[in-house]
């Protein structure tokens, strides 16, 4: 590590490389999303999650949760696919005081057509560029940046299916 208040060397590159791919990444992935499903990958990753789901439903709170986001955003997000029938919300039935987001048929539809594409294109554009230890590695620093950034969350709490989708 540098001795002074710069990053210098690998710091460097590392932390640029890391905010390139933060920049980077988002319009690959709602490209094809928006290509697949006319969704960007926000709204499928709420698809998605409610589809992991029993009976495809989860209370709002909760899905805010394993989708890193605010309650706010995830509500207005949830109004948008509420308008193309992709989810409703539903009172929850074991808190009344809760609301429910529940997966429509539609919904379950738009996640079975898109999943394939998106696999492919996580697969070609990202981890298909990594080797196999790599792929080793960047599961390791992930799990330690989102352990610094947030204690109490794992990248697989809410996204294990995908990774376990994406690592077939």
């Amino acid at each position: 590590m540098s001795t002074n208040d710069d990053l210098a060397g690998r710091e460097r590159d590392a932390w640029l490389g890391l905010v390139a791919l933060t920049q980077l990444l988002p319009p690959v992935l709602d490209g094809q999303l928006a290509r697949d499903a006319a969704s960007t990958h926000y709204e499928y990753f709420v698809l998605s999650r409610l589809a992991e789901e029993p009976n495809h439903r989860m209370r709002l709170s909760a899905l805010a949760t394993a989708t890193n986001a605010s309650v706010s955003r995830l509500s207005h997000v949830i109004t948008r696919l509420e308008a193309r029938d992709l989810v409703r919300r539903m009172p929850c039935e074991e808190d009344g005081r809760a609301t429910n987001a529940v997966l429509t048929e539609a919904g379950a539809a738009v996640v079975a057509e898109a999943a394939p594409g998106h696999l492919e294109t996580v697969r070609e554009r990202i981890l298909g560029a990594l080797r196999p230890e790599q792929v080793e590695q960047l599961a390791d620093i992930s799990a330690a940046l989102v352990g610094a950034i947030d204690p109490t969350r794992r990248p697989s709490d809410a996204c294990a299916s995908i990774v376990e989708a994406v690592s077939r």
